[in-house]
């Protein structure tokens, strides 16, 4: 069943249209890729979804058209946006971040448990429970900003671009916790990504933007194996 469908999506800043006509669809439970050059239109798009850029054509969420409401609006229908740069809230703790996330959420138990349960999913950040997001590396502040999503408990996971500026070792543990995530949760996924190599070991299909539109959408394996594929984002 369909969560999430985009049909002819357009997004401007100002008189700058960055998108122009992007349809795609992501199913409930399934992961979907967003690749591109910078400047194609990958992270306008996630801010088309929620509601943070002016927008044209149609985008439904479970059915529901989404377009036109507040950013608050979206996030409480079960829309999480991880924005590139992570957006941690740098004077409060790694706690009280995950606290934030669910601040529209009752019962505490179920909250402390989540809580415990991002921990465990990201131990790095244990040991600093208790610091301030301002004073965690750039690794450990995507992890934050991961986990504080998913205490919001979305059904949908925007994730933009969780790989940048960190190390490879470092890109591939956040990585690996992220598709525990999506395979212990069930939460559905669109994920914008420059590393494609991460990006086809977490999505099930993925689109390539260029200047604003489709231009290729495959499921990971196709995509992998055709040679502008390789040639633009894989380093074949």
């Amino acid at each position: 069943m369909t969560l999430l469908e985009l049909v002819d999506v357009t997004a401007s800043y100002g008189p700058v249209q960055v998108i122009d006509g992007v349809s795609l669809s992501v199913p409930e439970g399934g992961s979907v890729g967003i690749l591109g050059a910078n400047g194609a239109g990958k992270t306008t798009t996630l801010r088309a979804i929620s509601g943070t850029v002016r927008t044209g054509g149609r985008i439904t969420f479970e059915g529901r058209d989404i377009r036109g409401l507040r950013p608050d609006q979206v996030a409480a229908l079960g829309i999480a946006h991880v924005p590139e740069g992570r957006g941690t809230l740098g004077q409060l703790s790694v706690r009280e971040n995950l606290m934030v996330g669910a601040y529209l959420r009752k019962g505490r138990k179920a909250i402390a448990d989540d809580v415990d349960y991002c921990l465990e999913l990201f131990p790095q950040l244990r040991d600093r429970v208790g610091s301030r997001a301002a004073a965690l590396s750039g690794g450990e502040q995507q992890m934050l900003a991961v986990g504080r999503a998913f205490m919001a408990k979305p059904k949908l996971l925007l994730l933009d671009e969780a790989s940048l500026g960190l190390a490879p070792s470092t890109a591939k543990t956040v990585y690996d916790a992220i598709r525990r995530l999506r395979r212990e949760s069930g939460i559905a996924m669109l994920v914008v990504e420059q590393n494609a190599n991460l990006a086809f070991s977490l999505v099930d299909t993925a689109t390539v933007l260029e200047t604003g539109r489709n231009v290729l959408t495959g499921t990971s394996a196709e995509l992998k194996g055709m040679d502008e594929i390789r040639r633009a984002y894989l380093g074949g």
